[in-house]
């Protein structure tokens, strides 16, 4: 699908275009189930990836402005492909991908088995993928399944930032912070800012906004 592939703008351009409701012309464009289904794109590209039910698709609708761009569910593993949005300004100018959480999704072994052989392929094939934004639920601290998925992508050598989510439902905020920053310092490929975000109250969404244009050029 040309969609996925296009001339990245100038830089003159892509200052214009970030002025201009950058995220708010984003749209969906296909999900992905199989490797198969994978497309060689030289768009710009980041991925959303997180537990089960971490807030992915809430933070994605918020991050747009568009309450209904990614469907959300209060049950854990409905993301079940890669699913890619596109922001196209005249002409593609950046993917985003939210991929299938990880955890304890409602799924047959299999499936879950697929969806993770998939997420792997994906992150150790994509050469425009600019970073993954690994989100973590700021009530629970990182898991030992967040540190797994972390490990593999310092051996994929793929940039990553942890991204919290729901900050606004803990009250010791900055001791969550400092606690994550600490638990990260041994890993290789991540990046040292934390975002902290809330979704319902707005609360770090233009820091994570202005974060995520900026890797387009």
């Amino acid at each position: 699908m040309q969609i996925l592939v296009g001339k990245i703008p100038t830089n003159n351009l892509m200052t214009t275009y970030k002025k201009n409701n950058f995220f708010e012309n984003c749209s969906f464009v296909k999900g992905v189930a199989n490797i198969e289904g994978l497309e060689i794109s030289n768009v710009p590209e980041i991925a959303f990836l997180g537990r089960s039910n971490v807030g992915k698709s809430t933070l994605l609708n918020a991050i747009t402005k568009r309450s209904k761009l990614a469907h959300t569910s209060k049950t854990p593993g409905r993301t079940q492909e890669l699913n890619f949005f596109s922001i196209i300004i005249d002409r593609p100018v950046m993917n985003i991908v939210d991929m299938p959480g990880y955890g304890f999704a409602r799924a047959s072994k299999k499936k879950i088995k697929e969806w993770t052989d998939l997420s792997k392929f994906y992150l150790q094939n994509r050469p425009n993928l600019r970073r993954v934004f690994l989100l973590i639920d700021s009530r629970h601290n990182i898991k030992a399944s967040d540190k797994e998925i972390m490990n593999m992508l310092d051996e994929c050598a793929v940039s990553y930032q942890i991204v919290l989510t729901k900050i606004d439902k803990i009250k010791n905020q900055d001791d969550v912070i400092l606690k994550t920053k600490n638990s990260i310092q041994k890993f290789i490929a991540v990046h040292p800012e934390i975002h902290s975000t809330s979704s319902h109250k707005e609360r770090g969404l233009e820091d994570l906004r202005n974060a995520i244009s900026s890797m387009v050029e």
